[in-house]
């Protein structure tokens, strides 16, 4: 007997797999305003400093030892790393290396971390083809915005379901930035981002264990492989995204088409970039910017009786976690987090370490935080009380947290962040040489002299 699987499909979808291709391929290199340049280069320094900060994780290490099973030819750089590997493992281990302190760039609209998949592949891919950093520049723009217009298309829906919508979109901006960075023309785009699009990545289930930053990876190795097989005659369906069984059909009822094409080449979604100043997932930020105000009002963590919190629902379905007991798993946990802002003034990755997390101090004051929904409350809004132990009450809003795009980090503190993650790593000489020429990517003609100096 057939089976009616489709009776909610859309059959009067616009042609979207080509649209975003022909965007890919034909739009002009440079061709947006000086803002979303500015943004652009941010968005790849930022990508690089994380991504060469957790070059000595034991999650990297893993990685690392995994791909050298394959025997890999040395054709590009792990970034902070000595090992060189194929591109396609260099896509996948930076891809890794650039989510696993949860400390880069976030897409606020959609919650994707855009770089992660796009950078990666781009950025490997480009220095096994000699690539300009001008090349690295226009793919990195037209990847992410084809990445996060999906995004846009199917959010929250797409995400409410349990998918890590940076991996199952991640692979498409990733194919349309290597397919721009390969010269392929409209057709060869549109298969890439097909055969892209029956390969997305993630669950959210994963969250707080390696398999995280895995999806991150793991879309920027299948987003390039995309590239790699259309650049050869490899086929796919040219409406592998719209169809009534394509990827957004099949994997979300939300299918807003318009987010699209809406201002395509006029508006670009890496102007909607933002990023963190702490080391954990997006929606704990404003609770621990509230904990760090406390904390510079002189509130001290043996004065206070309980820490009361007003969040969003989506706070304590991501970041609920009770009892941590590792740096991963503190990363979701809005109650560690706030402990580490009111303790320490910060919550870089240092105070996301094991270490800090089974800390006693940090546990005490952990057991004192109090969270109740409030979905009046924005996402990315929070209200905060402390309430001592001499019977004060000291209240704390905040309705946009530093790092967002109302509150966003200037070019020095993201210098700041920068050499924090990799001076640890390569010593600060290099990570000032590595911060000037990220800031003149532009005019690099050839992005081997930037890999060279991100190589351990």
């Amino acid at each position: 007997m057939a089976r009616n699987t489709q009776v909610l499909a859309d059959t009067t979808a616009p042609p979207v797999t080509s649209i975003l291709a022909r965007f890919a391929a034909t739009h002009p290199s440079r061709g947006w305003s000086d803002a979303v340049e500015h943004e652009a280069v941010r968005t790849f320094y930022n990508w690089l400093g994380c991504a060469i900060g957790a070059a000595r994780h034991e999650a990297a290490d893993a990685a690392v030892a995994a791909v050298q099973m394959l025997r890999p030819a040395p054709q590009a750089t792990l970034m902070g790393r000595s090992e060189r590997v194929d591109i396609g493992s260099a896509a996948l281990v930076n891809g890794i290396t650039s989510h696993t302190f949860d400390f880069d760039d976030t897409h606020l609209k959609t919650i994707i971390h855009p770089a992660g998949p796009v950078a990666s592949a781009v950025l490997a891919l480009a220095e096994f083809e000699e690539s300009s950093g001008r090349e690295v520049i226009d793919a990195l723009v037209l990847g992410i915005d084809v990445a996060c217009r999906i995004g846009n298309t199917m959010y929250p829906d797409h995400y409410d379901r349990g998918w890590h919508i940076t991996g199952s979109t991640g692979m498409l901006g990733a194919a349309a930035g290597c397919a721009r960075l390969m010269r392929l023309d409209e057709k060869q785009t549109t298969m890439a981002l097909g055969i892209a699009a029956s390969q997305p990545v993630g669950l959210r289930e994963q969250f707080g264990t390696m398999t995280k930053p895995l999806h991150p990876g793991a879309a920027a190795r299948a987003g390039l492989m995309a590239a790699l097989l259309a650049s050869r005659g490899f086929t796919s369906s040219p409406r592998a995204l719209e169809a009534p069984r394509g990827l957004v059909q099949v994997v979300s009822d939300k299918r807003a088409w318009h987010e699209v094409t809406d201002e395509l080449g006029q508006r670009f979604e890496i102007s909607f970039n933002s990023y963190k100043p702490f080391a954990c997932g997006i929606v704990i930020h404003p609770s621990i910017d509230a904990c760090v105000q406390l904390r510079e009002q002189g509130v001290l963590p043996e004065q206070v009786e309980r820490i009361e919190l007003r969040v969003h629902s989506l706070v304590l379905e991501l970041t609920g976690k009770k009892e941590p007991r590792d740096g991963l798993q503190g990363k979701f946990s809005v109650y560690h987090g706030c402990a580490a802002g009111l303790i320490y003034g910060r919550a870089g990755e240092a105070e996301f370490s094991d270490a800090v997390v089974n800390d006693p101090l940090v546990v005490e004051t952990r057991n004192k935080v109090v969270a109740t929904v409030d979905d009046a409350i924005d996402e990315q809004s929070v209200r905060v009380a402390a309430v001592l132990k001499d019977g004060r009450r000291i209240e704390v809003r905040v309705e946009h947290a530093i790092g967002s795009l109302q509150n966003p980090l200037s070019d020095r503190q993201l210098e700041e962040k920068f050499g924090q993650l990799v001076e640890p790593v390569l010593g600060a000489g290099k990570a000032r040489d590595i911060t000037g020429m990220c800031w003149s990517l532009a005019t690099v003609p050839d992005v081997r002299a930037l890999t060279a100096l991100c190589q351990a």
